[in-house]
């Protein structure tokens, strides 16, 4: 067997009381493609910081061809050892490709630089890895698989024979992936090993010679994809053999289908997703799930008033849902837990009262003017209401815990009795006790019939709905009702069950 190009040993990485990667493990031969899975949170962006050079491991050992990895200092070493192209650009999109290519290193002439000597070599370089891009052209007209060999080619101008390609399908359609894979093999030819992180599974099977799997900061397997079959590598990364599975399976639950519809959705278009058609009933709850990407976020975003489509309609309670507009959305009866309750959920230098109210400030005092006692009465209520572990309504928000701000953001959701609950990752960063509280609340709703949306990557907050929507590239796939296996829901959001 040939020396590995990389060998990662025993790697553990912490960041104060969390533990990111446990003895983490990867051996990567020469010229081949090799899958790195695992669900979000399984260590594998820590895992490849430490193999690009950019975090030290606590513990555990980094060698290349053999040879330990060079001092975390010496950037330059660890640029002709490795390099990842990751899903967001890291190249200039206002300068040309030559001078992306040779950034910090143009060729000089008497301490200027040569515009010709650069096109020259950019065109050259360009030529040898069989990238067909003009070198004068600007980075920022490229299209993405041309923007991503760029940032190959750079790479491999410094040396690299290893190549990280963080979810680099994210952005393509499935015309642009077929032509990437092609490039990837005709560079494997040509002694590129690459490093290949997907959430679509599918795609591991059609270029990847061996996957390893992550699992809960862990390493569980390493082995030669064909010999891993599909619903091995599912099992792998969801940590649940067959039987264990069957014995999780939720009882579905008994949704009124002689219930109102609430919210009814025909035809919704936009950059990120297409031809969804949706109807919520009173008291149903209705997951989105979907990898990054997928379109699921936009598309619930989208009924909050954060998005306007480009085509399609939707209506609330039998009225034409505004797009575009948060307010209007607010007073249509639409209530969100946004994303990131840092950016989009909290006024850190407000009280927790004034966060908790701040969408139903109209009901609180005439003309303008807002009731103070009136407003302290609410907001004691929806403390109460969703247990928020405070001092009172007059606590800075910025005080409070993950859990509890969260809490704070689900009662501004919920102050202004919503027809539609769109909760995007509400339990994101909470603790186990603050978790099931959110999700009581979401219970609540239910009863209360509200018709709810859920959108997360965590299966514990899909489990409690009555169906999962799957989306992928932008489209619904898959629908699963209440009583899901976690291996069928994970197989329709990795892609595995369909093309």
């Amino acid at each position: 067997m040939s020396t590995p190009l990389v060998e990662a040993r025993g790697i553990t990485k912490r960041y104060g009381p969390t533990t990111a990667l446990y003895e983490g493990q990867l051996t990567v031969l020469p010229g081949e493609s090799h899958a790195l899975v695992g669900r979000n949170g399984a260590g594998k962006s820590t895992l490849v910081n430490i193999l690009t050079g950019l975090q030290p491991a606590d513990e555990g050992t980094v060698r290349f061809d053999g040879e330990p990895a060079p001092p975390l200092a010496d950037r330059e070493a660890w640029r002709r050892k490795v390099a990842c192209v990751y899903q967001k650009a890291t190249v200039v999109p206002e300068l040309t490709v030559a001078e992306n290519l040779f950034i910090n290193r143009q060729p000089l002439n008497r301490g200027f630089i040569s515009w010709r000597t650069l096109r020259t070599e950019a065109a050259a370089l360009l030529a040898t890895w069989d990238v067909h891009v003009d070198p004068e052209a600007r980075t920022a007209d490229l299209k993405v698989e041309d923007r991503q060999m760029v940032e190959i080619a750079r790479a491999l101008s410094f040396g690299a024979r290893f190549i990280v390609l963080d979810e680099p399908t994210a952005q393509l359609d499935n015309r642009e992936i077929e032509r990437l894979f092609t490039r990837m093999r005709a560079l494997q030819d040509s002694g590129v090993t690459f490093l290949f992180i997907s959430h679509h599974l599918q795609e591991v099977y059609e270029v990847c010679q061996t996957v390893t799997v992550l699992r809960d900061a862990r390493w569980i397997t390493t082995a030669p994809v064909a010999e891993l079959p599909r619903q091995a590598l599912v099992e792998a990364m969801a940590g649940e053999s067959i039987e264990t599975i069957a014995e999780q399976a939720v009882d579905p639950g008994d949704v009124d289908h002689d219930a109102p519809v609430l919210l009814e959705a025909r035809g919704l278009t936009s950059p990120s997703y297409q031809d969804i058609d949706l109807v919520v009933r009173s008291g149903e709850v209705v997951g989105l799930a979907g990898i990054s990407g997928s379109g699921k976020v936009e598309l619930a975003e989208s009924f909050a008033g954060l998005y306007t489509p480009t085509s399609g309609t939707a209506q609330l309670d039998g009225k034409k849902l505004p797009f575009g507009d948060v307010q209007a959305s607010l007073k249509a009866g639409v209530g969100c837990v946004p994303r990131d309750r840092h950016e989009q959920g909290l006024v850190s230098g407000m009280t927790i009262g004034d966060n908790a109210t701040m969408t139903v400030l109209n009901r609180l005092g005439r003309y303008g003017f807002v009731g103070i006692d009136r407003k302290r009465r609410v907001a004691t209520e929806l403390i109460d209401r969703l247990d928020i572990h405070t001092e009172g309504p007059d606590q800075p928000v910025s005080d409070l815990s993950g859990g509890n701000a969260q809490k704070v953001v689900m009662a501004r959701a919920l102050a202004s009795d919503p027809k539609l609950l769109v909760l995007i990752n509400p339990t994101a960063g909470v603790d186990v006790k603050s978790k099931e509280s959110l999700l009581a609340r979401m219970d609540s709703a239910r009863e209360d019939g509200t018709a709810v949306l859920v959108v997360s990557d965590e299966l514990d907050d899909l489990r409690r709905c009555d169906r999962v929507l799957v989306l992928f590239h932008g489209r619904v796939v898959a629908e699963h009702p209440a009583g899901w296996r976690d291996r069928e829901l994970i197989a329709s959001i990795e892609g595995v069950d369909h093309g």
